[in-house]
């Protein structure tokens, strides 16, 4: 024995893969995807997975929209992840272009500027430049990864000179 033991997965019956997933969806906002992923987990499969997706959307468990703007919220206040990024993790969710453009109305521009400022700036007091390149270059490719549109990030760090 190396100390690797397989966990045992149950294989749920219909009736046990509805109720699961209800608390399943009850505890958080979930996308299709992810019920979808922990079904098959189960080895539930073809109608039997698709009646209760159906069911669950039905007794409105299950919203991608909903799913999709609480996700972006969460996202941008609690990881003040920019646009990009959340559009993208929505994307690899499989949530569906109007769910993600409909998310993206939750982000407020007001505060999706002040977000970017307050995290140039806390990014600049703990990172050291040679020059005003390397900063800027530093900077832009932290936000990028954060996420943020170049040309906000562009026009952020210019508006900082005047």
């Amino acid at each position: 024995m190396d100390g690797f033991e397989e966990k045992k997965i149950p294989v749920w019956s219909k009736e046990e893969a509805l109720l699961n997933m209800q608390k399943y969806c009850a505890f958080q906002e979930r996308c299709h995807q992810e019920v979808r992923t922990k079904l098959l987990e189960h080895k539930v499969y073809g109608d039997a997975l698709e009646e209760i997706i159906t069911e669950l959307i039905i007794q409105n468990f299950l919203d991608e929209e909903r799913f999709a703007k609480t996700f972006a919220r969460g996202k941008f206040r609690m990881k003040q992840w920019g646009r990009n990024k959340i559009k993208s993790e929505l994307k690899l969710k499989q949530v569906s272009a109007y769910s993600i453009k409909e998310a993206m109305t939750e982000i407020n521009d007001d505060d999706y500027l002040q977000t970017l400022q307050h995290i140039i700036a806390k990014k600049e007091r703990l990172s050291h430049f040679k020059n005003q390149y390397d900063r800027v270059k530093k900077l832009t490719d932290y936000a990028l990864g954060k996420g943020y549109e170049y040309e906000i990030i562009v026009s952020v760090l210019m508006n900082e000179r005047d």
